[in-house]
């Protein structure tokens, strides 16, 4: 019998060209200022890398599974894996709709259902954190402030 895989989306308009948007997830120095606070490089085809939250002592190995520059970075991360699609959709020359694609889970029942609303969540907690760094220049420290006993 074949199952439904489910598959989270979040998504936000980002008042900023394409290329920005892009860039602001290919490079750490501008990732940490609304996601992980250290990696081991830029994203590239076929790398893997490492993203570190360093507030929760927690690291995952992110593998690049495809790249098309201002278009889609497709990604494996976590333990066990999930694939994510970073999409970005020009709907202007200075604005970008940006898509979050997590499927995969391995997960069921009352387990899968809890990784589904903690992932939803944390997506749109990267894309909130995405839009006033990229069009505003703040941090608000989402990622940290999430959890602030550190758990």
């Amino acid at each position: 019998m074949h199952t439904h895989q489910p598959v989270i989306e979040t998504q936000m308009l980002i008042r900023k060209p394409a290329n920005e948007v892009f860039n602001a997830f290919i490079d750490p120095e501008q990732t940490r200022h609304f996601w992980f606070t250290k990696a081991s490089g830029k994203l590239e085809k076929n790398v893997t890398v490492t993203w570190q939250w360093e507030m929760y002592n927690v690291s995952t190995n992110v593998t690049v599974k495809d790249i098309v520059p201002n278009e889609l970075i497709a990604i494996d991360w976590g333990s066990p894996a999930t694939a994510v699609d970073f999409i970005f959709k020009p709907m202007s020359d200075d604005t970008t709709y940006v898509v979050i694609k997590n499927y995969g889970f391995q997960s069921e029942g009352e387990e899968l259902m809890k990784e589904l609303i903690n992932t939803t969540g944390g997506f749109t907690t990267v894309l909130d954190g995405l839009k006033a760094y990229m069009e505003h220049g703040i941090n608000l420290n989402l990622i940290a402030d999430k959890f602030p006993s550190g758990k």
